[in-house]
């Protein structure tokens, strides 16, 4: 099992970023893939999560911002941010679920990527 996040950088405030996870060795169809982000100084932090039949959850604190979604036939997902903030500044995780199903925290997940690096400048 394999997940690639890329498609970081540096933004200014109110910019947008598209996230990718390529994953290998799993099916998203099978297994969910979350999305997490830990800023400097801080504890690692759920976002959003996608399942293996597809329903999505976010973190309160991003509803209406972030865009979960996955390509199956390329076996990616994307993480769509937009009106990015400097307290989006982060690096970015992926992560498979054990099971098909996700949750926008910790203990669902046995499979990391690397990070990819955000972010904004104000």
């Amino acid at each position: 099992v394999q997940l690639q996040a890329s498609g970081g950088g540096l933004v200014q405030t109110g910019g947008s970023l598209r996230l990718s996870c390529a994953a290998s060795g799993f099916s998203l169809n099978d297994n969910g893939v979350g999305w997490f982000r830990q800023a400097p100084g801080n504890d690692r932090e759920g976002v959003s999560c996608i399942s293996g039949g597809g329903s999505v959850a976010y973190r309160d604190s991003v509803q209406g911002r972030f865009t979960i979604s996955r390509d199956i036939a390329k076996n990616t997902v994307f993480l769509q941010i937009d009106n990015l903030r400097p307290d989006d500044t982060a690096t970015y995780y992926c992560a498979k679920s054990a099971g098909s199903s996700c949750r926008v925290r910790f203990g669902f997940y046995d499979s990391w990527g690397q990070g990819t690096l955000v972010t904004v400048s104000s």
